[in-house]
């Protein structure tokens, strides 16, 4: 690292010191804690994505969002080149720097690493960086700070002083933060788009390493364009019932709510109410967290809602569950939840590939096998995972967490993977999108408007309209409505693809959370030893039982997940299991 670069760190670094006791970690969910307490944080980030971008020679980006978290907290997570999350094999780097105790450490850390990975910081293409921002309040504050650093320069961090003490007095992390860490790497360049949902700045990410125009319009006009498509190959044999025409939609007070609103404008053939769409707290009572945990009607829904078609976004638009108000007592609902959607993704997927191979050998006419499978964790439902083989899927576990999910969705020819919690999508191979145009262009030349060539112009139109980089509720809804209208279906005829197990989830305190070693995919614990073989003597107490433990991430404690053939069933199996757990690791409280 030569001496400009060394010294033009030197200036920015000691502005930002770490808050003292405060430990942070980068995870699925990138940084999260208090706005106030992410200063340093936002700045070190914004380092490390311009050490990114010189290492990939490609634009990264940078998401301001704690999503689903309460409105204080704020957060910050990284999109690869790929659109995707962070590379797992930078998460320790960015703890490392997160945490760097005094401006001496974090140099040396960021020389070190950069040799290690041979980044070079001259001689190249500049780094690039896209930055975007959630509707939280603390957000507000950030632009007006960027802009009054952009005025002086965006490659010399010049006002510091009056900037910083913009951030002091606001209590609020600021954008400016992100410029500062950004362009204390020679030549780095930054970029705002804005007010983005999270699925947006990372499909932006994407587009723009594609050559592709990268806008929040671009963005829409492929979703909408994509949609259009599906809607008018609709079998026209298949009518939706007629009582469910509207969608109802709670946007969590939060970004994806007021994009909705504004998406919904150019779309046609779906009639879209938005409710939550910033006139309440973010994510207090509403939101695709709050439904799917607590099985209760977000704020705004009621007995007038009883048997509409209803949708949940989470704050930053990432996640996505359905639901239907049950009864004009206590807001109950019928869930329709990620494996729902999932399962739902799957069967379309799979008429389309059955219908496009019909009468065709393995390595006739140039046919393509495509590989399909569906990625969940050990959190899923098994009554979804029974159905899913039982439609004779190949059905794959991974660790929890999302970046698992789609790093294994991606080695199938199409992958879909989906967390209970609405957080999913759909990824196709390169290999086999470009099999799936040639034989579509081959199909519109000799059988145009034949059942193969409608069911390929699905599957491209799929590709379009689903978000490859990350999970995206927006094109998400978009793509449930298309399938329940092809296929004719209400929310309740959806909901009955199968039945729930009844589950439970608890946790029990621990001394050491690493003292539980699990395998296979979190569903067998190998340490302590023994306590596999005494949860298995619980199991077997219950029909059609299940649980297994596995150490949290972030605390000092262990979640124990049950399923039986009823409630009460579930709720003792998970006890039980809880306190063998306490006995051996706990306090003796469980």
């Amino acid at each position: 690292m030569k001496e400009n670069q060394q010294s033009l760190l030197l200036q920015s670094i000691p502005r930002f010191p770490p808050p003292k006791g405060v430990k942070l970690s980068y995870g699925t969910a990138g940084f999260r804690a208090d706005a106030s307490l992410l200063e340093s944080t936002m700045f070190r980030v914004g380092i490390l994505a311009a050490l990114r971008s010189l290492k990939t020679g490609s634009v990264i980006g940078l998401m301001i969002t704690a999503s689903h978290n309460q409105v204080s907290d704020n957060g910050v997570k990284v999109a690869d080149p790929s659109g995707g999350m962070l590379t797992q094999d930078w998460e320790p780097f960015a703890d490392d720097i997160a945490n760097a105790p005094d401006p001496h450490s974090l140099l040396q850390l960021i020389i070190e690493f950069a040799k290690k990975e041979e980044i070079g910081f001259e001689g190249r293409q500049p780094a690039e960086v896209l930055l975007g921002r959630d509707t939280r309040p603390s957000g507000e504050a950030l632009l007006d700070a960027a802009k009054q650093l952009n005025s002086g320069g965006t490659h010399t961090p010049i006002g510091f002083g009056l900037v910083h003490h913009i951030a002091i007095h606001s209590s609020v992390i600021c954008l400016f933060n992100f410029y500062l860490g950004i362009t204390s790497v020679v030549g780095a360049i930054a970029t705002d788009m804005g007010v983005v949902t999270t699925p947006q700045l990372h499909w932006m990410v994407r587009a723009r390493n594609r050559g592709m125009e990268t806008s929040e319009s671009s963005y829409f006009h492929q979703l909408s364009s994509s949609f259009r498509c599906l809607m008018d190959l609709k079998p026209e044999e298949r009518k939706n019932n007629g009582d469910d025409d509207k969608l109802v939609v709670d946007g969590a007070d939060g970004v994806g709510g007021e994009k909705l609103q504004q998406f919904k404008k150019t779309l046609t053939g779906l009639c879209i109410e938005v409710r939550n769409q910033g006139d309440g707290m973010l994510n207090e009572g509403v939101g695709a967290d709050y439904v799917q945990k607590e099985k209760v009607a977000p704020r705004g829904f009621g007995p007038a809602d009883v048997g509409l078609r209803c949708a949940s976004l989470d704050g930053d638009a990432d996640r996505l569950v359905y639901f239907s108000v049950t009864s004009n007592e206590n807001n109950k609902i019928e869930l329709v939840d990620g494996d729902k959607i999932l399962s739902l993704f799957a069967f379309f997927i799979k008429e389309q590939l059955s219908i496009l191979n019909e009468g065709e050998g393995e390595k006739e006419n140039g046919s393509y096998q495509a590989r399909l499978g569906v990625v969940q964790t050990a959190y899923a439902n098994g009554a979804s995972t029974d159905y899913l083989k039982e439609m004779g899927l190949e059905v794959v576990l991974t660790l929890t967490g999302v970046k698992y999910l789609h790093e294994k969705a991606a080695e199938f020819d199409i992958g879909i993977y989906f967390e209970a919690n609405g957080h999913g999508t759909i990824l196709f191979s390169e290999a086999f999108l470009s099999w799936l145009e040639v034989t579509h262009k081959t199909l519109l030349s000799t059988s145009e408007g034949s059942a193969k060539q409608k069911a390929a112009s699905r599957l491209l139109a799929v590709s379009q309209l689903i978000n490859q980089a990350v999970g995206d509720a927006l094109s998400g809804v978009l793509l449930v409505e298309v399938i329940l209208q092809y296929m004719g279906w209400s929310v309740h005829r959806w909901n009955e693809l199968y039945h729930d197990l009844p589950s439970r989830q608890l946790k029990v305190k621990v001394v050491d959370r690493s003292a539980v070693v699990t395998t296979n995919a979190e569903t067998v614990a190998v340490r302590p030893i023994g306590i596999q073989e005494a949860i298995n003597a619980e199991i077997a107490k219950y029909p059609q039982g299940r649980c297994f433990i596995r150490p949290s991430g972030t605390e000092d404690v262990v979640r124990v997940y049950a399923e039986a053939t009823t409630q009460d069933a579930a709720d003792a199996l998970a006890s039980s299991v809880a306190r063998l757990v306490d006995q051996c690791l706990g306090s003796g409280t469980a």
